[in-house]
């Protein structure tokens, strides 16, 4: 994956995306919050949602850590998923 820079963009529609700067290609992250929802967060919708980016992107290095880790424990083992 190359390196680029991310920008969090609120839509104003309910819709917060991660996407690319200065790029039109699709989000690589995309939020939408209900109008429920929005009533109920009030004007902290962008808050939220960076925080959900910010957890998002930490669980998923965690996982390719634990990965590594495990792959160098038992190299010769198969992972399979069902």
């Amino acid at each position: 994956m190359t390196t680029s820079i991310l920008e969090i963009v609120d839509c104003g529609d309910g819709e917060i995306v991660l996407q690319r700067a200065n790029d039109d290609s699709e989000p690589v992250v995309s939020i939408r919050f209900s109008d429920e929802a929005r009533v109920y967060l009030m004007d902290n919708g962008l808050e939220v949602a960076k925080a959900m980016i910010q957890a998002g992107i930490q669980a998923a290095a965690d996982i390719l850590q634990r990965d590594e880790s495990e792959a160098e424990a038992a190299p010769d083992t198969e992972r399979v998923l069902h």
